[in-house]
């Protein structure tokens, strides 16, 4: 049977052999899972779009991201475009209307109406052909978006995960617009970490009322800054922290 090497930090390797888990069965599962995973968005961004659901095959991801992924592709067809690019996904994002990424951005002092406007114009055009197929770079957002759940541990896919995807993605439209508004991605995963924290922590404290959407907000920041300095501690005693 093949091996693969696993490395992991020196406090989790000691606190791994000390409470005695099979390793070798929990890695196979994680891997298994994330094999899954990979192949079902790399079967869906490389397949036809043409079909009447094309997230069809992603029941890993969360109902709000596909819905985002589903307003990506219609914009893309109102539009004549001749993929479904980046900024489609990103606009898919906005669109959607009531998702983390949203109280993400709003953690970042983000408008998301703010980043609608930054997006191109999205004007029809008709003697382009209508879009089957994501982009290279809406291809590679998404598979980065599975790559950072994957690696934040979470066993779903949200739409905070698809804006670090197209934050991630060096070439596509949508990572340059972010940038360009100051959205780093180093601060997107904290403030997404932080977000789901905070959430975590609402969840528990309130139910659901109209003001929902700020009250997450507030929690989301205040959740936020003790991991940002705890974090900021962290780099500056590794040497991590750039020189000004």
């Amino acid at each position: 049977m093949p091996k693969i090497n696993v490395y992991l930090p020196d406090d989790l390797a000691d606190a791994v052999k000390a409470s005695g888990v099979p390793v070798s069965a929990i890695c196979q599962r994680a891997l298994e899972q994330s094999v899954r995973r990979v192949t079902a968005i790399r079967a869906t961004v490389l397949g036809d779009l043409a079909t009447d659901d094309p997230t069809a095959q992603l029941s890993h991801f969360a109902e709000r991201a596909r819905n985002a992924i589903k307003l990506a592709v219609e914009q893309a067809r109102t539009t004549h475009a001749a993929n479904v690019g980046t900024e489609h996904l990103l606009h898919g994002i906005l669109a959607e209307g009531s998702n983390l990424a949203l109280r993400v951005l709003h953690a970042m002092e983000i408008d998301p109406a703010h980043v609608a406007r930054a997006l191109p114009d999205a004007s029809p055009a008709p003697e382009t052909p209508s879009a089957t197929q994501f982009s290279g770079p809406a291809a590679n957002a998404l598979e980065l978006t599975v790559t950072e759940a994957l690696a934040l541990g979470h066993n779903y896919v949200g739409c905070e995960h698809l804006l670090l995807g197209l934050l991630s993605e060096p070439d596509g439209t949508a990572g340059r617009v972010l940038r360009e508004l100051g959205i780093d991605q180093r601060t997107a995963r904290r403030t997404v970490v932080a977000a789901l924290t905070g959430y975590t922590h609402l969840r528990a404290q309130t139910s659901a009322s109209a003001d929902t959407a700020s009250v997450i907000t507030t929690a989301v920041r205040q959740e936020l800054r003790p991991v940002l300095d705890r974090l900021e501690r962290l780099e500056q005693r590794a040497g991590l922290t750039a020189e000004a």
